[in-house]
């Protein structure tokens, strides 16, 4: 990617110009500099002369070269009022809310779940004990890829990852004594997010709520489980669908849940600069946005129930830019591109998570301190809810300390080091602007380019967007095993002692022989006559043309289960398996 304006400028020092105010070392008077060449050609150059600069680069993970200094000159021609604005105001740079965390703090949306879903209820109740703010919900493999606990391809992961779920019963004892209409629930859940949704809705029906209250997140974001994660079903075209169809139903039924969280996240962690993590995401937004339009949704209607989920990284000012950029980003899509008129569908709304790419199992502690800066670069972005990772976590799941551990590095940050005190503090930083605006001009290249390519879909069948993503993953490691980019107690600082090994988190390996017994006995006891009669009505509307959401909805309270469900899709839309359909 070429870096233009302010980036292109050689952070090595240039040879003085007839004007600088060149004095030696010895003169009475001090340099007084006049503009930042100048500067650079004098005092700075004196003392790179005498002493260098530090071996590693220079560079964001986006290759944007570092200057020593910023000042003004690096945002000549910059106009606040077009590429800031105000809070609450387009483009939304410096906030979606006009109060920001004035008004209310981020949400703490610590992610949890594994083994059953008893296990995953008791961990639930303890971080809302804690005062975590928001559930987030992890599922297991079988879960992600629409498979039964019984199943043969479910053996040994059932619970490993993230909790277990097979049917209404399980949902209904994940949530138990857990108020549904009072609770936001972000669910981490893609190919079988319609279902999974579904047997929230039957729950919260069954506890008496309002379902037109529920609020919360699935993650619903296909495209990147075919660009980073694996964990698909379907081919393109029906999941498509069945995501549009999940837009319009909630439109009309739960108007505010949040029907997708169009994620960067899994992006960044298989290896993407901060660019790419903007670029990639806002063009799979954007094949998400024309699907619906295709579908003769009003951009009105659903863009507003839109969300998104970033990775917060290491480099710490690049991070803070990248939110700012895409928020800009976003909005001038919505109106200009798709020229939405509700403002509610301009805004960037996003999940933050800690990067768990850069955790390591060397010196765990570490990732404390690791965990601490991301999270304070994803608040002072204007992040509207955070997951911070547990220090562990590259080892095992986490434990029930780590996980208070993590979410108090949370409270500590909003409620004592006074970052939430003000709205954008960084605004205004000649760094921080130029590098927002780097990160911006780059990331508009990658959607071009996209765009060129037929979309974000024909841009995935192609393997663009793939291998971008593998080239700067090769990138980094290089700079890794060369030491131009230092991990603290990896490649640098490691221990010379045997450490010792910390208490981890072990799923009980009956939990998937248990799990798999509770799915056989549901099918023996439950009307089986109604579950294929749903399930013959699911099959049906997937041939055709209607909503499949509200078909979902009937079979999971007729007790059909999530692998029945997402067997009668796959005898319609077929699988995905190794880039091909079958």
């Amino acid at each position: 990617m070429s870096n233009d304006a302010h980036s292109a400028k050689s952070a090595t020092p240039t040879t003085p110009t007839s004007q600088a105010n060149n004095t030696g070392a010895n003169d009475t008077h001090p340099t007084v500099s006049t503009n930042a060449e100048e500067w650079r050609a004098t005092t700075y150059r004196r003392a790179f002369e005498r002493s260098g600069e530090r071996e590693p680069r220079f560079t964001t993970s986006s290759e944007i070269p570092v200057q020593p200094l910023y000042t003004a000159e690096d945002l000549a021609g910059w106009n606040p009022a077009e590429a800031l604005g105000f809070p609450g105001e387009y483009p939304y740079t410096r906030g979606v809310q006009p109060t920001m965390y004035r008004g209310r703090l981020w949400t703490m949306r610590q992610y949890a779940g594994y083994a059953t879903a008893e296990e995953s209820n008791q961990r639930y109740r303890y971080l809302l004990e804690q005062g975590t703010t928001g559930l987030s919900v992890a599922f297991d493999l079988p879960t992600q890829m629409g498979y039964d606990a019984d199943h043969p391809l479910a053996e040994g992961e059932v619970g490993k990852v993230g909790v277990s779920i097979s049917s209404l019963e399980d949902m209904r004892t994940l949530f138990d004594g857990i108020p549904l209409e009072h609770i936001t629930t972000s669910m981490t859940i893609n190919a079988t997010a319609a279902i999974l949704l579904s047997l929230y809705i039957a729950v919260a029906k069954e506890q008496g709520a309002n379902v037109r209250k529920l609020s919360g997140t699935v993650q619903n974001d296909i495209l990147k489980e075919y660009i980073a994660r694996g964990t698909y079903i379907y081919p393109p075209q029906p999941s498509m669908r069945i995501i549009t169809d999940l837009f319009r139903y909630c439109a009309d039924e739960v108007p505010r849940w949040n029907t997708i969280s169009i994620s960067g996240y899994h992006i960044r962690e298989a290896g993407s600069t901060a660019a790419q993590e903007i670029g990639f995401t806002l063009a799979n937004g954007i094949a998400y946005v024309q699907a619906a339009l295709d579908a003769g949704l009003d951009v009105d209607r659903f863009a507003g129930q839109l969300s998104f989920f970033f990775n917060s990284h290491n480099i710490f000012f690049e991070e803070v830019a990248k939110f700012r950029a895409a928020r800009r980003m976003w909005a001038k899509i919505m109106r200009e591109r798709f020229h939405s008129r509700d403002e509610r569908s301009w805004l960037l709304r996003f999940h933050t998570q800690t990067a768990g790419s850069t955790l390591t199992a060397q010196q765990p502690d570490n990732n404390v301190v690791r965990t601490a800066y991301q999270a304070m670069a994803a608040a002072l972005g204007g992040t509207q809810s955070l997951h911070t990772n547990s220090r562990d976590e590259a080892l095992s799941l986490p434990t029930a300390d780590s996980v208070r551990l993590a979410l108090r590095t949370q409270q500590i940050l909003a409620y004592e080091t006074g970052i939430a005190d003000t709205i954008d503090p960084l605004a205004g930083s000649y760094y921080v602007e130029s590098l927002t605006d780097d990160l911006e001009r780059q990331a508009w290249e990658y959607i071009s380019k996209i765009d060129d390519l037929g979309g974000s879909v024909r841009a995935i069948e192609q393997g663009y967007i793939q291998r971008e993503i593998e080239e700067a993953a090769y990138r980094y490691q290089q700079d890794l095993e060369e030491q131009r980019r230092i991990v603290v107690g990896v490649n640098r600082f490691a221990s010379t002692e045997a450490e010792p090994t910390p208490a981890i988190l072990r799923v009980d390996p009956e939990a998937g022989r248990r799990q798999a017994a509770k799915v056989a006995a549901l099918r023996e006891r439950r009307d089986n006559a109604a579950v294929s009669a749903a399930l013959a009505a699911l099959e049906s509307a997937a041939r055709g043309t209607d909503n499949l959401l509200p078909r979902i909805i009937a079979a999971v309270e007729a007790y059909a289960t999530l692998g029945e469900i997402s067997d009668t899709l796959r005898g319609v839309f077929g699988e995905q398996i190794a880039e091909r359909a079958v």
